[in-house]
């Protein structure tokens, strides 16, 4: 498993800690992320929860653009999380080796710059043209993404984005209309069910809580048992902590003579 630690540009994200403003903060926070253990770095610079501001390109450009250059004078590997294919563009333009398509590739020229530029692709599940339109899930939420994932891979190779999809199964773009323990519920149904997007044969990329609630901590443990391929995270110190004796209780339940109470 590997790590995309979190640096957010956007003021108005929830998860404070995590902002930076410019050059030196993003080294400072990169430096932490890497010595908690994380292997690349998430950049985003336009909030995704409910209440954040929407910005135009060029200010959410504005936002990026010297923190990146802070990351990648670290020497990992960073994602730039967008939506829009101008900020795309131009942060791969300057480095950035992942598009964590914040759209889905829903926009054709999403779709083309993704091409183009072969870069490895972040596909989150998302019903809705983005995530401020984001639609109830009715239904069974895995039989839900699994046929979604199954219509956007097919359209997403048909169109020419053949390079590496990393699936990522959108908990973040989660119905926003939902109250805590409704959504809560929602999250343990798709964790619980990542098993199924194996079927793809791809990577799977999973986002994991950041709060310190026992809700949360339960929810982080859940997804880190499907054995993801890489997390997103806030905290990566905290996922390694608990991947490590998560796989410590697999080996040992799976080892010979191994008796359940």
């Amino acid at each position: 498993m590997e790590i995309f630690g979190v640096v957010n540009a956007s003021p108005d994200s929830k998860a404070d800690f995590s902002v930076v403003h410019d050059w030196a903060e993003a080294v400072a926070r990169g430096t932490e992320l890497l010595d908690e253990g994380a292997d690349f770095f998430d950049l985003g610079g336009e909030g995704s929860t409910p209440g954040s501001d929407e910005v135009s390109a060029a200010e959410e450009w504005q936002r990026v653009s010297g923190p990146l250059r802070g990351l990648l004078s670290l020497g990992a590997d960073v994602a730039i999380d967008t939506r829009k294919p101008e900020v795309a563009r131009r942060a791969l333009d300057a480095g950035a080796a992942v598009l964590n398509a914040g759209d889905a590739l829903q926009a054709s020229e999403m779709i083309e710059l993704a091409a183009e530029r072969e870069a490895t692709v972040v596909l989150p599940f998302m019903l809705g043209r983005d995530f401020r339109s984001v639609r109830d899930v009715s239904g069974d939420p895995v039989a839900v993404m699994v046929e979604w994932f199954a219509e956007h891979i097919g359209r997403l190779r048909r169109a020419g984005v053949a390079q590496q999809l990393l699936l990522d199964c959108g908990v973040g773009f989660g119905p926003h209309d939902m109250d805590w323990p409704e959504r809560a519920e929602y999250q343990r149904a798709v964790y619980s069910g990542l098993g199924e997007l194996r079927r793809f044969g791809l990577p799977l990329y999973v986002p994991v809580p950041w709060l310190q609630t026992p809700d949360r901590l339960e929810l982080l443990d859940l997804a880190l048992s499907q054995m993801p391929d890489y997390v997103r995270a806030h905290r990566p110190d905290q996922v390694r902590e608990h991947f490590a004796a998560i796989s410590a209780a697999n080996a040992e339940a799976a080892s010979p003579g191994h008796i359940d109470s």
